[in-house]
């Protein structure tokens, strides 16, 4: 089968044959052409299988015949990343047809994006928390929306978003098409999808298990030595793009750095980065500007590097989804990749759980060259914050007087004290400083 067979309007055709798509992987070939005829759709695949253009497609066929400046298609993505990939797919793939799109997500200034959906768009590509701004806002007008997508359902569950994806098909038409991916449907999707789907045709590829195209090794080691592995490993390996997954953020950004000194090609991704400073990550390593990218599981899904021959998990993840998602960043295309994962004693419950998954054995490996004898520092971990400085011991019942103040000065009396200001010199006197208010913090939207 041919995406010829599909019969395109000559348009998005076009945008096929320039993508350079010949053969439909197996999730294109079984949803494209019910989302084609109309139905809801239920795709539970893995990443890495041409998902994106199974509804992409679809998309811009329905909506190139219709009327144009309005939102008619949305599709709701749990990160930046994903969100700017589905985005270039849908400019890439629909250059011909003059539909146009805009992404809709937190991190950035709402005023370029309130001055494109008022220039007109027919397609959005939104997170669901600047989605929800926008629409209280009233600076997006769903009233007229044909299609609803929710793409990687299941991640959208893991950071919390179902409440907001409920908030926000309140603000749409009932009828309407929807479409649902996934690469699992754990049971609170399950009754997502039993919500917003009517009468939906399943279309399932391959979704419990990792891709066949991507070899699996162990590499158990203490959790102190795992750098010093990490680059003896690179050293010995013949890598072309490599993603480094670590479990914190901290320690993304001082692999990276490490990574660095070492004389890689190194950058990090991770959540305390401004979303300039991702997409330049992102771009750099796409482009081969680095070699290695080190990061949290915020680029385990959306990061489309077909290029990636390596996924080294420094840090285990916490579930066999997770770990399905992080390995399916290399071996995409029908290419081969390797997954390589830094093991420790704690890990092998988990490990235990995907061989079940992977159905065998996967090979443990030490490396000849590395010194795996080499003692933990005082430290617990090699990541651990420094100890404190211990503080010389006073007296409670007293408030700590600075040195070099003379005896009248320490007698004045607290009233005075709490009113005292600065001094000729410019210093603040004795005075303890006015009762502080501490900021508050509220999680940041995606």
């Amino acid at each position: 089968m041919e995406f010829q067979r599909f019969e395109f309007h000559p348009h998005v055709s076009a945008g096929v044959r320039a993508a350079g798509y010949v053969t439909p992987t197996p999730i294109q070939a079984q949803a494209i052409p019910q989302v084609l005829g109309g139905r809801d759709v239920m795709g539970l695949a893995q990443t890495g299988t041409g998902k994106t253009a199974a509804f992409v497609l679809p998309i811009l066929n329905r909506l190139i015949g219709g009327p144009r400046g309005r939102i008619r298609a949305l599709i709701v993505a749990p990160t930046r990343e994903l969100a700017d990939q589905i985005n270039e797919a849908v400019a890439a793939l629909g250059r011909q047809t003059g539909l146009r799109s805009a992404t809709v997500y937190g991190g950035v200034s709402m005023n370029p994006q309130i001055q494109k959906l008022r220039s007109g768009t027919e397609i959005i590509v939104a997170c669901p928390g600047r989605l929800l701004d926008h629409i209280n806002q009233r600076t997006v007008n769903l009233s007229h929306l044909e299609v609803l997508v929710l793409d990687e359902a299941d991640r959208m569950f893991d950071m919390g978003f179902l409440p907001d994806i409920r908030k926000i098909i309140r603000h749409i038409p009932a009828k309407r098409q929807t479409l649902l991916f996934s690469a699992t449907m754990p049971d609170d999707i399950r009754r997502l999808a039993q919500e917003v789907l009517e009468a939906p045709v399943t279309v399932q590829v391959d979704h419990a298990a990792p891709a066949n195209t991507v070899s699996h090794a162990l590499y158990p080691v203490e959790q102190h030595l795992k750098t010093g592995l990490l680059l003896e490993l690179l050293k010995h390996t013949d890598t072309e793009s490599v993603l480094v997954f670590t479990r914190t953020k901290h320690r993304a950004k001082r692999v990276g750095q490490q990574l660095e000194r070492a004389g890689y090609r190194a950058t990090s991704l991770q959540g305390n980065l401004s979303q300039n400073r991702r997409q330049e990550a992102l771009d750099g390593f796409r482009k081969g500007a680095y070699q290695i990218l080190v990061a949290t599981d915020i680029a385990a899904r959306g990061i489309d590097v077909s290029s990636i021959s390596h996924v080294i998990n420094y840090d285990m993840p916490d579930t066999t989804d997770a770990y399905t998602h992080r390995i399916g960043r290399t071996g995409r295309a029908a290419k081969t990749g390797d997954a390589f994962t830094f093991i420790t004693k704690e890990d092998e419950p988990l490990v235990r759980d995907i061989e079940r998954v992977l159905g065998e054995k996967v090979e443990r490996r030490r490396l000849k060259e590395f010194d795996y004898t080499r003692q933990a520092p005082a430290r617990d971990t090699e990541f651990a914050r420094q100890p404190r400085q211990p503080q010389q011991r006073r007296d409670r019942t007293r408030p700590a007087q600075p040195a070099g103040r003379t005896e009248q000065q320490r007698s004045r009396k607290p009233e005075a004290r709490k009113t005292s200001q600065r001094g000729p010199s410019g210093h603040h006197s004795a005075a303890p400083s006015a009762q502080r208010v501490q900021g508050r913090t509220t999680a940041g939207r995606i």
